[in-house]
């Protein structure tokens, strides 16, 4: 199997439990990219959060986050793929959200858009590594024109949250992309956002057929990549849900699974476990 697209999750695939990159990781992606593979980051992270991390690594393509609603390169900042949420269907979601009384917070101009320094909105900004901006009201800047690209509810209570998310794809079946990356995160996007498709059209963008992508993930956002690619990795730390879709399980994020999941498929090198 020859591969030259590899897309890689973020949070708890290639970021560790302290949110850095290990060296194995850092020094496996450099070997496949000296060897023509093109690597890119695949996350449900606004752009911003997760550009730092791609010069990190001197990733020079485009960047798939916000679950897949926008791929943007990392050095030109031009635009390959975007799909906000239509204003209507913004409005709605948030309101659904208000009615319930949990937390939510959306994205414009990708920037993390919160309606008050609420502890879930300062915590998700302090994970993200930025600084939100306080708005008056979310659906009102709907209303008057901005594009949501995200629209996330942050629970602690994960039975509830596993409720709205069964009420939601109840109420708009296939006319939302509705997801958790995180199980006290609930995501909402345009149906055309998600890592797959995203993924598709940066293959097309650079003439790359299915058979020769990878993706590595860990959650349940991850699973339409994973099934889509050629080779769909799972890590060791993934629910079981999404290692059954997977073609091939690694070692947990702790573990240095991606790099691992690299020196087995790429670099040529012994892998000893976690086949699946």
């Amino acid at each position: 199997m020859t591969l030259k697209l590899v897309a890689i999750d973020l949070d708890d695939t290639l970021l560790d439990s302290t949110l850095s990159i290990s060296g194995p990781c850092k020094n496996n992606i450099r070997a496949a990219r000296e060897k023509g593979v093109i690597i890119t980051l695949a996350t449900g992270r606004m752009y911003s959060s997760a550009l730092p991390f791609a010069l990190q690594l001197e990733v020079d393509v485009p960047l798939i986050t916000y679950q897949g609603a926008l791929v943007k390169n990392s050095q030109t900042q031009q635009v390959l793929y975007y799909q906000p949420l239509a204003p209507d269907m913004a409005v709605a979601v948030m309101k659904y959200f208000q009615k319930a009384g949990v937390h939510y917070h959306s994205y414009f101009d990708d920037q993390l858009c919160l309606e008050s320094r609420s502890e879930e909105g300062m915590d998700y900004a302090q994970l993200a590594g930025v600084e939100p901006l306080i708005v008056p009201s979310l659906v009102d800047a709907c209303r008057q024109g901005q594009e949501a690209l995200k629209i996330m509810a942050v629970n602690r209570d994960q039975e509830r949250l596993l409720e709205m998310e069964k009420d939601l794809k109840h109420i708009y079946g296939s006319s939302l992309h509705i997801t958790r990356s995180k199980p006290y995160y609930l995501e909402i996007m345009n149906p055309q956002a998600n890592k797959a498709l995203a993924l598709k059209t940066l293959a097309e963008h650079f003439g790359i057929q299915q058979r020769e992508v990878m993706a590595l993930g860990d959650s349940y956002n991850d699973m339409e990549m994973i099934k889509w690619a050629g080779l769909g990795v799972a890590m060791g730390n993934a629910p079981a849900e999404v290692k059954r879709v997977a073609n091939y399980v690694t070692a947990s994020n702790d573990e240095d699974g991606v790099a691992q999941a690299l020196q087995y498929w790429i670099l040529g090198k012994e892998q000893s476990k976690n086949e699946y």
